[in-house]
């Protein structure tokens, strides 16, 4: 890594299929930081994954496919360390050392174990402890930068709090990291007009049947105004999504036949699905295209690890002595 460089290190659980609120929230920003001069490590979080106990072939499945989508999208792994969490075995040690440095009530006081146990999900220690998972992932790596929404700016926190005990106790061995918040994170609504999530059942998927999500696309909730009002296209979850998708252009122009009236939402989710096929067309070609090629995505993903590890194994080189177990 070059001296001016930071490192940037983001991460995605394997848990379902992706769709446009992870392509637009996560992974299109991920993408094109590839063209920032940053030092970009990202890993398909597996390990996270196991704390709503997947099926063990689905686990495998959703984690392939998850690197076929990145890969398909753009995502270069000559530019970017792109490797599975699990290739990492470095992070159990590290996520151990923290542990026995984190507060109870540090943990009890996170919003999102609340949350998950608020929605139905069983308490189990994963659940519980994933703030030090994440934590550990983030530090052993050297992360400097680390991209988050606001939702998940407080599992930061903890990791810049856990870095700082370790560091007050040992020195100055693990890098502190800053968040990356970006000024503008895309609202992605779902069919339903909440935010988009596989918890709610109303994805669009990045990959899924053209003519499914054509189908999905129709069925997007709008209101009752009549085809020859005017219709607000700041109040309507199809113009929301076609902006995400079109270029400037391209929205004003939509944006104008909705002042106008005489268009029919239909109309418009029309104007939406073919936005989607062309938007989402060729990257579909290249992820047949790899699918096709089982060995080329394990090859990628292995060399990844590689480079991930050596980096690992520095850092818990530098704990290790400093802590006394060498």
């Amino acid at each position: 890594m070059a001296e001016s460089q930071k490192r940037v290190l983001s991460g995605i659980q394997p848990t379902g299929t992706l769709h446009l609120g992870n392509y637009f929230g996560m992974m299109k920003p991920a993408i094109e930081l590839q063209d920032s001069g940053q030092d970009c490590f990202y890993f398909i979080a597996d390990y996270h994954a196991l704390t709503q106990l997947p099926e063990p072939k689905l686990l495998r499945e959703r984690t392939r496919g998850v690197a076929l989508d990145f890969l398909a999208c753009g995502l270069d792994p000559a530019r970017t360390v792109f490797f599975r969490q699990s290739d990492v075995p470095e992070v159990h040690e590290l996520t151990w050392v923290l542990s026995c440095l984190t507060p109870v009530g540090l943990l009890e006081r996170c919003h999102s174990y609340k949350d998950k146990i608020a929605r139905g999900l069983l308490p189990n220690h994963g659940l519980f402890s994933y703030p030090v998972l994440m934590a550990a992932d983030i530090l052993l790596y050297g992360s400097h930068l680390v991209p988050v929404g606001k939702d998940q700016k407080q599992h930061l926190e903890v990791t810049r709090d856990l870095a700082i005990r370790f560091n007050n106790a040992y020195g100055d061995i693990l890098v502190v990291p800053e968040a990356m918040i970006r000024e503008e994170v895309a609202v992605v609504p779902g069919l339903d007009g909440q935010k988009m999530s596989k918890s709610y059942d109303n994805t669009i998927e990045i990959f899924g049947e053209p003519k499914a999500m054509r189908q999905k696309i129709m069925r997007i909730v709008t209101d009752s105004t009549p085809m020859e009002a005017p219709k607000n296209p700041d109040t309507c979850n199809v113009f929301a999504l076609y902006k995400l998708l079109a270029s400037a252009p391209e929205r004003e122009a939509l944006r104008q036949r909705y002042l106008a009236g005489g268009m029919g939402y239909g109309h418009a989710k029309q104007a939406l699905a073919e936005k989607y096929a062309e938007v989402f067309g060729a990257m579909r070609e290249r992820r047949l295209e790899l699918q096709a090629k089982p060995g080329l995505v394990e090859d990628v993903l292995q060399a990844g690890a590689a480079k991930a590890r050596s980096v690992a194994g520095q850092t818990i080189g530098r704990v290790r002595a400093a802590i006394g177990l060498e």
